[in-house]
Order: structure tokens, then C-alpha cells, then sequence
């Protein structure tokens, strides 16, 4: 992650497979917990994670299953089952935690969130939340499953999630990226997030009752209306959490940790001042 702190590759066994993280920053800090999106690695927090371990928090950032160094042939890689890995991390390491999601781990910290016991999770951060399901044309279903096949196609498509500011490493990134999905089973990964599971995050928002942060790059291309679907997000979560937070980061699109790490450090760093040291 870049964090001289951190200690290098760490193994956890859960049931169904062994997951691959790296932790960092000192080890009598809050913990943070960071879950990288569909497709991606831990390696989405390089610029993060070090931010916060400077500012005094333990950063734990981990490879979803399927994903990274972690194993592949998961039984299945819905968010709830990601949400259990996360626990399952998270006890390990000792919380409370804090829990921060990319895309589709944003759903995978809410069912974290709902199913930890009381204290465990101590805030939980949504970066580009999916709020409704997407209704895909029969021509769209196609096209994404052929994106979800090929690493060069997932990778052009990759690039066009940062339309303002593509981090100076981002050639090869983006290379690292695609030979780790030319792996065998990490395609089947990708594909294994958008599959079909009971049950949406929203479903869990009356059991996350601490302190909620939505950060939403104002250029996300994924959404019709990013700031929209950040405040959708707000409103489902608004009755039960303890706070409920938008933060919009300008000219960001999808991963704003990694094309705007600045301004979306100083969101994160404001959040949790007050939601963990309050």
C-alpha cells in the first residue's frame, strides 16, 4: 500500500477460501478496514490507506474473495458472503472497525455493519454506493457479460471510470491489474459479483445504526445522476444511523480514493474525528 508501517502480505482462512491483506499505520490505532470494488485489488487504496496511517489509524486493506492475492473457487461472491469476510477480518484483527467499501463492497460493508454484533463496527464509509438495482436491456446484459470475460475489455472499461485525473501510476496499474486477471478463476470472480443474490443492502439499512458516511464522485460515469444517488443512499440510511453523511468529491469519478485521494481523505478525516474520537 506504500505504507513502510505495514507488514506485507497477511493470510486469513475463512470458510470457503483463504483471503490476502496488508495492514499498516500504528498498531494501537483505530482500526480502518478497507474493501476494494468488482475487479479491482487492495492496491485501489495505495493513496488512501497511508493518509490514514499518518493520521493514526491502523488500515487493514484486504483483497475480496476471488480478487488479488486472495484464493479463487469461492462458492459464490455475493455481498453478503463478502460481508462475512469482512467480520471474519475484523475479529481477527480486533475491532471495532471502521468499514470502508468501494462500489460493490459498499453493499458488502452494509451487511457487515448489520450482521456484527453490537460494537464491532464502529462507522462505515460507502464509496460509490449502487442504491437500486441496475435494469439492464437484453443488448446492455450482453455487452457486460463480455466485459465481464475479457481482461482487456474490463480494463478499458476500468480506464473510463476516471474521467478527470488518472493517478501517475495508472499504466501500470492498470497492466498489474489486468495479468492478475488473466489468472485462472479471477474472471469468474468478476463475473461472481454481479450475479444474482437475495437480498440489496438496502434491505440491512435498519440495522446499521452507526455513524454513516456516502462519498460520491460528482463525475461518476456509473450513475445518470452521482449526487442523486448519493442523497438516495443518505435517505435510506437516515432513519436508523446514528448520522447519515454525504460527501461529494469534485471532477471524481467511480474510485475518488484513487483519483482524488486528497479531497477524499480530508472527507474521510473529518467523518471519523467525529464519528470515531468523538
Amino acid at each position: 500500500m506504500g505504507n513502510s508501517n505495514g507488514a506485507g502480505t497477511e493470510f486469513l482462512d475463512v470458510a470457503g477460501g483463504r483471503l490476502a491483506y496488508e495492514v499498516g499505520g500504528p498498531q494501537d490505532g483505530p482500526l480502518v478496514v478497507c474493501a476494494h470494488g468488482m475487479g479491482d485489488t487492495r492496491r485501489a487504496f495505495r493513496f488512501l490507506a497511508p493518509r490514514l496511517a499518518e493520521a493514526g489509524y491502523r488500515v487493514a486493506a484486504v483483497d475480496v474473495r476471488g480478487h488479488g492475492e486472495s484464493s479463487t473457487g469461492w462458492p459464490d461472491y455475493s455481498p453478503q458472503s463478502v460481508g462475512a469476510d469482512l467480520l471474519a477480518l475484523v475479529r481477527h484483527l480486533g475491532g471495532p472497525a471502521v468499514l470502508v467499501g468501494s462500489s460493490s463492497s459498499a453493499g458488502a460493508v452494509a451487511w457487515t455493519t448489520a450482521t456484527a454484533a453490537e460494537g464491532e463496527v464502529s462507522a462505515v464509509v460507502m464509496l460509490a454506493p449502487f442504491v437500486g438495482r441496475p435494469q439492464l436491456s437484453l443488448i446492455l446484459r450482453l455487452v457486460q457479460d463480455l466485459v465481464m470475460a475479457s481482461p482487456l475489455l474490463w480494463g478499458m472499461y476500468y480506464r473510463s471510470l476516471y474521467p478527470t485525473a488518472r493517478p501517475a501510476d495508472f499504466s501500470g496499474y492498470l497492466r498489474d491489474l489486468r495479468a492478475t486477471l488473466r489468472e485462472p478463476g479471477r474472471m469468474a470472480a468478476v463475473s461472481g459479483v454481479v450475479a444474482p443474490s437475495e437480498g440489496h443492502w438496502t434491505d440491512c439499512a435498519p440495522r446499521m445504526t452507526c455513524p454513516a458516511l456516502i462519498v460520491m464522485g460528482s463525475k461518476d460515469p456509473d450513475f445518470p445522476d452521482p449526487a442523486t444517488e448519493a442523497h438516495l443512499a443518505q435517505e435510506v440510511l437516515r432513519p436508523y444511523a446514528a448520522t447519515a453523511e454525504v460527501a461529494m468529491i469534485e471532477g471524481a469519478g467511480h474510485y475518488p480514493h484513487a483519483e482524488m485521494p486528497e479531497a477524499t481523505f480530508a472527507a474521510l478525516a473529518g467523518f471519523l474525528t467525529g464519528a470515531v474520537r468523538a
